[in-house]
């Protein structure tokens, strides 16, 4: 488990990055082609088929790529550069890194992999070495991941477009009690289920930067001084469960997200309570928690009110159920 601690400063300094880091794209996308989806996460569109294709021959796609992801989770630090999430320029940054810091990073590496002559070259910061490295990432990146691109950067839109209506509607209370499923936000504190053991990371004013990630199958928190942290998150998948319940059910309560899928069609607190099979007081309290949540909103038309989907409501019936 991570427990992240928020001050106020800390809130006031949340940003969701706009778009996904290509190069820690590249990066996390070959760690997916060497181990396939782990855990419980959540296939993407067209990802199944994108790896039965790329990972018999991912060895000579992805090159030094390969050597230089830790066997035991993480990425090394030069692949995360979130204010610069173009190719070209986050492959400059990393292959300008200062040798002090290659080396440090490399050694976190298993002794095998550190064998690799080219890991030895780049760990030195010969030119050689940081030749390659941007010479086997662009390629990766052109050969094996441009195809996906265009799937990504969609995919991309639609969960910023979520996460600015949970901000416009809850602030920054409702973007981090919705980011992900089973992240629980109870200010001050963050608690996000993670591989490792139990953390707790203060950012003691220096905000947080949320990187969103199509590969991504846990968090990933970094720091360097004088920056904000960073947190990449997966970005909202568009898999789609059987009935609302099985997905909303456990973030909204099983009722209380039935009252949600039934509002697919404007209806009065009456049809509202018809349509799930409720009593008429309790249709009005579950609207009422979804109505302050920014899910729905609620319209006098006389004597009655109707309830209507919020394109936040919308965003997420769509995304997680099908009729």
């Amino acid at each position: 488990m991570l427990r992240i601690h928020f001050t106020e400063a800390d809130l006031r300094q949340v940003t969701v990055a706009p778009v996904p880091n290509a190069l820690l794209e590249a990066a996390l996308s070959v760690r997916y082609l060497r181990t396939g989806p782990t855990g419980t996460a959540r296939s993407r569109p067209g990802l199944t088929q994108w790896r039965k294709t790329i990972v018999r021959s991912v060895t000579p796609r992805a090159g030094i790529l390969l050597d230089l992801d830790p066997r035991q989770g993480g990425l090394l630090d030069f692949f995360i550069h979130p204010s610069t999430p173009e190719l070209h320029a986050g492959v400059e940054l990393a292959a300008t890194t200062p040798a002090k810091e290659l080396s440090a990073e490399i050694a976190v590496l298993d002794g095998r992999q550190r064998e690799s002559s080219v890991l030895r070259e780049l760990a030195d910061g010969t030119p050689k070495g940081r030749r390659i490295l941007a010479r086997d990432t662009l390629r990766y990146f052109d050969s094996t991941l441009a195809p996906l691109w265009p799937q990504m950067q969609s995919t991309a839109v639609a969960d910023r477009a979520l996460r600015a209506e949970a901000l416009l509607r809850g602030g920054v209370d409702a973007l981090l009690a919705t980011l992900v499923p089973g992240w629980h936000w109870k200010s001050p504190t963050w608690h996000v289920p993670s591989p490792c053991d139990p953390t707790d990371v203060y950012l003691d004013g220096d905000g947080l930067i949320l990187i969103p990630s199509y590969f991504t199958q846990s968090p990933m928190y970094g720091h360097r001084p004088g920056e904000p942290w960073t947190l990449t998150y997966p970005l909202h998948t568009d898999e789609h469960p059987v009935h609302a319940a099985d997905t909303l059910g456990p973030l909204l309560g099983r009722t209380r997200a039935a009252v949600l899928a039934s509002l697919r069609h404007p209806a009065t607190t009456t049809e509202t309570a018809d349509r799930v099979g409720i009593s008429l007081p309790s249709a009005s309290q579950h609207t009422t928690v979804l109505r302050n949540a920014g899910l729905i909103t609620t319209t006098r038309t006389g004597t009655a009110v109707l309830h209507t989907l919020t394109p936040l409501g919308t965003a997420l019936l769509h995304n997680h159920t099908t009729t």
